[in-house]
């Protein structure tokens, strides 16, 4: 009998508890990131919040990026979230805790994406959003009913759900706790992108009523939206910018380069308070950019995308990912320099992920070029491929010079005189951006492909081994 069940038959609350795998990136120990540039994610605390009324219960939340996770919990159900980069660590606390009778559910972007891979390690595993399947498994699982698979139905709807319970993590270990979500999905299908593999094209909308309630609940005056493409309703984005107006924000959030030729929703997204945008800039290859499904961005527009932002006060991340096709052994200097000669406020570098079951991991693999599937090294600056015109070390190595020219200090003032946001901001950042580019190798490194590639073609000189707040349970 597992522990849920025996917890009924005492007629005792459930007692559940939340887990958040850790990853080489943010971990209680030895993790690069520090507080400074970490926020409180929302996937826990939303999970709590779902749990229905009519299962009593008592729930705790474990982040490993802050906390360790007792392995001798005492509870009934336990629910971990999983992303790929975390699969491995996710599935030995599965597998530890229910050697111990314990229920374990499993859901998240991985589990999405692979769930055959998930199943052996689970009671349960959630597939999808998990606004309804999550209640539902908690009252079949109360009830001695719990079903080996729960799946997401196509008519979901994010209207009328129960606010973060964020007074569950503790705040003092986090930047901030003021991260909301307005929006989900991406109208888009990039190549190598998880969510529409994962989740569909369909955008889905909180109503801005509701947006807006939970800002003022939770009394958030500087605040992070999470949502992957802000924009990506166009109605919608003036209905929210509009809404937030009144509110006299400061907010950040995520959004593509379409928005700095929308010069009304720009303006809009100014006096709505946003002071800073992270977008997915990819390349500067129009080839790579075909070749990912992403045409829309235009790299000889980059630098006057930041200059339109900068107009309208706002700073901009903006993201690049080498190991692209069209990419050559020069691509990441050349991509370093680009970014401090355009003053972008803050670049950042990964090597591009075949995450499982995506678009580019099919064509990889077909092409025989996945070189592991040890999903601990799918982490964004792992190698986990061939790349075509250039050696697995050369990749990495390339990704860390990257990092290093647009962080240093001589760099960091090319681009900080010109960036809208705030000195005490543009320093801290840049700063906590120069300290991950200086210790980078401390924390990735590809000494397991070391051996197995030439230098010129990096082609393979023998087989490789057999070796991710989105609301997934």
């Amino acid at each position: 009998m597992r522990s849920t069940e025996a917890s009924m038959v005492r007629d005792l609350p459930v007692r559940i508890a939340l887990i958040s795998p850790k990853g080489p990136l943010y971990r209680h120990r030895g993790g690069i990131w520090k507080k400074s540039l970490r926020y409180q994610p929302l996937t826990l605390t939303t999970l709590a919040a779902l749990i229905p009324a009519d299962v009593p219960h008592v729930v705790q939340l474990f982040d490993e990026g802050i906390t360790d996770v007792p392995l001798d919990l005492e509870v009934d159900l336990i629910g971990i979230t999983v992303i790929t980069g975390t699969a491995t660590r996710a599935y030995e606390l599965a597998d530890h805790f229910r050697a111990r009778g314990i229920t374990v559910v499993l859901g998240g972007p991985h589990v999405t994406l692979i769930p055959d891979d998930a199943q052996p390690h689970a009671d349960a595993i959630v597939v999808g959003y998990a606004e309804d399947s999550w209640p539902q498994l908690l009252r079949d699982a109360a009830g001695g009913a719990l079903q080996p698979r729960y799946v997401q139905g196509a008519s979901l709807n994010l209207a009328g759900r129960p606010f973060a319970r964020r007074d569950l993590l503790p705040s003092q270990h986090f930047l901030t706790n003021n991260v909301f979500e307005a929006t989900r999905g991406c109208v888009h299908a990039c190549e190598f992108c998880v969510v529409p593999t994962a989740w569909g094209r369909r955008p889905l909308q909180k109503p801005v009523v509701e947006v807006v309630a939970e800002i003022r609940q939770h009394g958030a005056r500087k605040l992070i939206f999470i949502d992957l493409n802000l924009i990506a309703n166009r109605a919608y984005a003036v209905a929210l910018f509009t809404a937030l107006i009144p509110l006299r924000l400061q907010w950040y959030g995520l959004a593509t380069v379409l928005l700095a030729d929308d010069e009304e929703l720009l303006a809009l997204a100014q006096r709505s308070g946003c002071k800073g945008l992270l977008m997915g800039l990819e390349s500067l290859s129009p080839a790579n950019l075909k070749g990912n499904r992403k045409g829309f961005n235009s790299p000889d527009r980059y630098a006057q995308v930041v200059e339109r932002l900068h107009e309208h006060g706002i700073a901009l991340q903006g993201c690049f990912v080498f190991g692209l096709d069209d990419d050559h052994p020069d691509i990441f200097l050349k991509t370093a320099e680009f970014a401090v000669q355009a003053r972008i406020d803050l670049p950042r570098f990964a090597v591009v992920t075949p995450f499982p079951n995506t678009p580019l991991y099919k064509r990889l693999e077909a092409e025989g070029r996945i070189l592991t599937k040890n999903w601990e090294l799918y982490d964004a600056q792992h190698v986990v491929f061939q790349p075509r015109h250039m050696s697995v070390r050369e990749l990495e190595l390339g990704v860390e010079a990257a990092w290093k020219h647009a962080y240093s200090y001589r760099s960091i003032w090319r681009r900080l005189r010109y960036s809208p946001a705030p000195w005490p901001v543009r320093v801290g950042t840049n700063l906590g951006y120069r300290f991950y580019a200086n210790n980078l190798s401390r924390f990735y490194n590809c000494d397991w492909m070391i051996g197995r590639t030439t230098a010129s073609t990096g082609a393979l000189t023998d087989a490789a081994g057999d070796d991710v707040a989105r609301v997934t349970a």
